[in-house]
């Protein structure tokens, strides 16, 4: 074989895997994009669901965003999980994105309160139930997929698009926001009937990523796996691995309050404390999630080099020490590009997190359980950790302790420190090779 002939097969190697890295996680993209869009628009559309005139809606409204959204994601991370395992990733992968678009297409469709009454936010209920165990199950079949579609010299790099297309879906929807806003629709209009077509527009999306998802090709690990004939996808399976579980939730903890703190409660957090108008708010959010998104293979590629661990302990020892300081600073702002700057300096140690999480639960369990090793753990830590930060920042600013949430979330930091200090480095003790 010829050189020119072997960097012709080089070429056409790495070409087929960013294919099926960019197909598996798109959508990533479309979950995301749902997850943001749901509360970017919320202020528009919750006059047509939850009227303050019944209170049995009222507390329906409050039971919507917790059940739906954080409740049924371990749930998803188990069902989707199971179906990886069990009957492959393309599979699952495929029916997770589906049924995203039909809670998107739901949410969209579904006529207001004045019109067909209680059934409204019972609709909007069912759709946040699907679309909580669609995002539920993607995280963890997304990341066993990339990790063993990618080869194992650039594993850190590859399965860190799952968080490039991640936070590419937040972008997406406040690309969508601004525009509705500032050049397509009046306030009027998008209160009346204008918030339907972000949901029109995820659909859309969740359609387009099913398409493409057809022509996903099964992983090589899962097909040594089947060939084999072990158990695949049993809890009982993934029950024998009780230190890697326990792993997975220190893992996360610290990282998913920080990544929850710097995403989805920044822009409450930016507009509160430091003041600044909405739109001039979404820009900045807008740009330090562009800065995240540049992060993420580069140090995804540092990985590869130097390893895993390595970056935990960075994100751990920076995020202990630099989390309260930086959140003060940009409390004590009035500056639009401070407030940008301060951000991007979490990110700079948060991306030692996003970027290579998935690679590393991935790395810790056998072919067999994989998805659901990783999907289950980190889901309900996710709900635990994640999903509640911005509501425990909420509470203590609201008895008017806001400094009291940078120590907490400093503090679930270190605790996640704890367990990168002590834990093997997943990439030289990978059992990716393992199908049990």
């Amino acid at each position: 074989m010829t050189a020119a002939t072997d960097d012709h097969l080089h070429f056409d190697d790495a070409r087929r895997r960013i294919k099926q890295i960019f197909i598996g996680s798109v959508g990533n993209l479309v979950e995301w994009y749902d997850f943001y869009a749901y509360t970017a628009f919320a202020l528009y559309f919750a006059a047509a669901f939850f009227p303050q005139t019944d209170p049995v809606v009222q507390q329906l409204n409050a039971a919507v965003v917790f059940a739906a959204t954080f409740l049924m994601r371990p749930l998803g991370g188990w069902l989707f999980g199971f179906l990886a395992d069990r009957y492959g990733r393309k599979m699952s992968l495929t029916l997770s994105v589906v049924c995203m678009c039909l809670g998107s297409l739901i949410i969209a469709v579904t006529p207001t309160y004045a019109t067909i009454g209680f059934a409204a936010p019972v609709l909007l209920t069912v759709a946040r139930i699907i679309e909580g165990l669609s995002l539920g199950g993607e995280y963890g079949t997304s990341a066993t997929y990339l990790s063993e579609v990618a080869d194992e010299k650039h594993r850190g790099f590859y399965s860190s698009f799952q968080y490039v297309t991640l936070i590419g879906g937040q972008l997406t929807a406040i690309i969508v926001l601004l525009l509705l806003q500032n050049v397509f629709l009046t306030e009027a209009e998008l209160k009346a009937w204008g918030w339907r077509i972000p949901f029109f527009i995820g659909a859309a999306l969740a359609i387009f990523a099913a398409v493409m998802r057809r022509d996903l090709h099964e992983t090589d690990a899962f097909k040594a796996a089947e060939k084999q004939g072990v158990k695949r996808g049993t809890l009982r399976e993934l029950f024998k691995f009780p230190r890697e579980l326990l792993l997975v939730v220190g893992l996360t903890a610290g990282g998913t309050a920080a990544f929850y703190t710097f995403t989805t409660y920044m822009q409450t957090f930016v507009r509160m404390s430091v003041g600044l108008d909405p739109t001039t708010t979404t820009i900045v959010i807008f740009c330090t999630l562009l800065f995240a998104v540049i992060l993420q293979p580069i140090y995804g590629a540092i990985s590869d080099r130097i390893g895993r661990k390595p970056l935990l302990v960075f994100f751990g020892i920076a995020g202990t020490l630099a989390t309260v300081p930086l959140l003060t600073a940009l409390q004590g702002t009035k500056s639009a590009f401070t407030a940008f700057l301060l951000i991007c300096a979490a990110w700079i140690f948060v991306a030692g997190y996003t970027s290579i999480n998935a690679v590393v639960k991935a790395e810790l369990f056998p072919t067999n359980v994989r998805a659901l090793g990783v999907g289950v753990p980190y889901a309900l830590t996710v709900s635990i950790f994640g999903g509640t930060a911005p509501a425990i920042a909420l509470y203590f600013k609201s008895i008017g302790h806001e400094q009291w949430f940078y120590y907490y979330l400093s503090g679930i930091i270190f605790l996640s420190l704890l367990i990168y200090a002590t834990m093997r480095d997943t990439k030289k003790h990978s059992i990716m090779h393992r199908h049990d």
